[in-house]
């Protein structure tokens, strides 16, 4: 939500930032100290599994439900996260935490499937060299790197046996089947001004969803219908961002009681209540 802040901070203080999501720790590792947003880094490349719903057919996710969703194929994650993976607006959050981590222009950002999550996240240079992070999916790894950054320790994670690796694969994520990507990646491409709205709508939209109060397919419904309401002005300080951020749950409580009155789910209740952070109440 407060990324242009954060990074000023940052420099403001001459710090060295360490992170720690598996994507943006690969970024760093194969940026090896090259500035990113230097001529001579070309892209960014994040790697996405595609969740549970790959291959599922797309006039089918409508019916998808909490249990589903949660289901992670490679990470164990919490319920929240496991659905951002299902929806990939996690690798939308991704890609605009990756614009203010390296200081990269949109346009030099990519996201591409890769459902054996072997390769964490890569960096193509203007040479065409392409340096990737590989490892076992296990959190254990990004978080050792940063504990003991710039020397390297036991992270407790098994080698990576290449032998036994059948292949490693690659896709373009269909934006028909991820709209939450695609409006996460409008909103990098905007300049990231909404990007409070996005999350926060995005916040409560899966909570909804996992309390049986919305359908899966209308996460995105309720995170497009907040960015077509909420004011897009960039904000200067941290009051201006919890603003927004209150703002933005109040209309995705809004939006997610018009989409439970649109949609003929039976997971929708007629007695459903719907409690916002700012506590104000409504039922349906």
């Amino acid at each position: 939500m407060s990324g242009a802040l954060f990074m000023r901070t940052v420099a403001a203080h001459g710090a060295t930032l360490l992170p720690l999501d598996s994507e943006h720790n690969a970024i760093f590792q194969c940026l090896a100290g090259a500035p990113a947003g230097g001529a001579g880094v070309e892209r960014l490349v994040l790697t996405a599994s595609g969740g549970p719903f790959l291959h599922r057919p797309i006039e089918a996710l409508d019916r998808v439900t909490p249990e589903e969703a949660c289901a992670h194929p490679t990470w164990p994650m919490g319920r929240k996260i496991s659905v951002d993976s299902a929806t990939m607006m996690n690798k939308g959050l991704e890609t605009i935490e990756a614009r203010w981590l390296f200081a990269m222009p949109p346009e030099r950002i990519e996201v591409v499937i890769h459902p054996q999550s072997v390769i964490h996240s890569m960096v193509a240079y203007a040479d065409q060299s392409v340096l990737a992070q590989l490892g076992r999916p296990d959190m254990r790894t990004p978080i050792a790197h940063a504990m003991a950054w710039p020397e390297r320790i036991d992270s407790g994670v098994a080698p990576l046996d290449f032998l036994q690796l059948a292949h490693l694969s690659f896709a373009a994520p269909e934006l028909e089947r991820f709209p939450c990507l695609r409006l996460a990646l409008e909103v990098l491409r905007e300049g990231c001004v909404a990007s409070v709205t996005l999350n926060a709508a995005n916040e409560a939209a899966v909570d909804a969803f996992l309390n049986g109060r919305l359908r899966y397919t209308d996460i995105a419904c309720v995170v497009e219908d907040c960015l077509q309401h909420a004011p897009s002005s960039a904000h200067e300080n941290i009051d201006d961002i919890l603003a927004a951020d209150a703002h933005a749950r109040v209309l995705a409580g809004q939006a997610i009681q018009r989409a439970a009155l649109r949609s003929a789910s039976p997971v929708v209740s007629p007695s459903v209540s719907i409690t916002l952070d700012e506590g104000i109440g409504a039922r349906l």
